[in-house]
């Protein structure tokens, strides 16, 4: 019992948050993400990990808080579609853990076992404001890339928080090459693999492989298929969409959303009315494939106008520039989506989407994932000044900054020696 006693005050006294001193952010402008709205001349108070107020500036704040200042201040944003930290370098095989093209399994890809927390691309990351990633496996040569997770940019060991959060399937053009050639071909393949789990007793009873899935691929697909897990579909064309939804309908007890999306605005009512979420590239407005013909800079825009729960990513190297999804943002508001939606695309919406309750808002009891900035988060030449996890003040400096700051200042007598013919 003593023992037990000793263990349990030795784990307060380790907790980052056990005697944490309160901070108070004051900010010109503090978008809540609440039903407060946005608020001028604000403060927010953090304390033990948690938002304790949010208020006018004029709001007492606790004694001896550590006080902060910035021209905006708002949670921290979350990435709902990236690869961060699963890869240093993509083109170097040993650094890129994305996906496992030659692997016999699929579904069963747990992509929490790639990740790297130390990888350059996290620090960048949070640098940018981006508190929270959820990180997606690449689906290689088969339509099942495996299993997503959730993570803090930290960079500490641990930060991953939630595994298994999601099932990630690649449909439309990419899910057709795949599978062996056209998109028929997709969907059988769909369809075979939720029979083998939805008969996985009598199919696996001897032997280890189903229609489509070996046994392990079916255990892990298995949360899925009954509901109990979001399934992550990529699709871009109209068409597609439209069959996924057609799935849904067969199948109303799945969760799902869809990435992707870029004609998504074409049946928006529909996505709606069926209440699934989009994670949308709003920068997509080329016809870089058949499955983006009428792709359009008004896509979040319009989606977000239906009624089309949004989330706004960088689907542009989703490895290193997760973080430019501000800029993606920003140009959905240059292209009429409401500023408010906008934001709420980079908080709020990803975190109903992957269910993190206490994150993407600013409100008393919520996690202390708070970003102090030096202007509108969505302007290009703004940058966050101080970064808040969990109510810890996060360091503001990367790899990259290090270089900038070594060599900015450097004269000539400390430059390496150059060779010289």
């Amino acid at each position: 019992m003593i023992r037990h006693l000793l263990i349990s005050l030795a784990a307060v006294a380790a907790s980052p948050f056990a005697f944490a001193q309160p901070v108070a952010i004051y900010g010109e402008t503090v978008w809540t993400g609440t039903s407060q709205g946005t608020i001028s001349d604000g403060v927010v108070v953090i304390e033990n990990g948690r938002i304790v107020s949010v208020g006018p500036a004029s709001a007492r704040v606790p004694a001896g808080a550590t006080e902060v200042r910035a021209q905006w201040v708002t949670p921290g944003l979350i990435s709902a579609f990236s690869r961060t930290g699963l890869t240093e370098v993509s083109g170097v095989d040993d650094a890129n853990d994305t996906g496992a093209a030659s692997s016999a399994f699929s579904a069963a890809l747990n992509a929490a076992d790639g990740f790297n927390p130390d990888t350059t691309s996290i620090p960048v990351t949070r640098l940018d404001g981006f508190t929270r990633i959820a990180v997606a496996p690449q689906a290689e040569s088969k339509l099942f890339g495996g299993q997503g997770f959730l993570a803090d940019t930290s960079g500490l060991p641990g930060s991953i928080f939630r595994e298994r959060v999601f099932a990630f399937v690649v449909l439309g053009e990419r899910g057709a090459s795949i599978s062996g050639g056209s998109r028929p071909a997709a969907w059988a393949a769909l369809r075979g693999a939720f029979d083998d789990v939805r008969f996985f007793g009598a199919r696996y009873m001897t032997h280890n492989e189903g229609n489509v899935l070996t046994r392990m691929d079916a255990q892990a697909l298995m949360p899925a298929v009954k509901g109990d897990q979001l399934i992550l579909f990529q699709a871009s064309r109209a068409s597609d969409l439209d069959a996924i939804m057609d799935f849904k309908e067969q199948n109303p007890s799945l969760r799902m959303a869809i990435v992707g999306a870029d004609e998504g605005w074409m049946v928006a009512g529909r996505l709606a009315d069926l209440d699934i979420p989009v994670i949308v590239d709003a920068f997509s407005n080329l016809p870089a494939s058949f499955s983006q013909l009428a792709s359009t800079s008004e896509n979040a825009k319009r989606l977000a106008e239906a009624g089309v729960t949004v989330a706004i990513v960088n689907l542009d190297n989703d490895s290193h520039l997760a973080r430019l999804a501000t800029q993606v943002a920003g140009n959905a508001v240059a292209n009429g989506m409401d500023y408010d939606d906008a934001m709420r695309a980079l908080t709020t919406a990803p975190a109903e989407i992957f269910g993190m309750t206490g994150l993407g808002v600013l409100a008393p009891g919520a996690r202390a994932d708070v970003v102090a900035w030096d202007g509108d988060p969505l302007e290009v030449t703004s940058a966050p000044s101080a970064v808040y996890i969990d109510g810890d003040s996060q360091p503001m400096e990367s790899r990259q900054t290090k270089l900038r700051d070594r060599y900015r200042t450097i004269d000539e007598s400390q430059k390496p020696t150059a060779f010289k013919r």
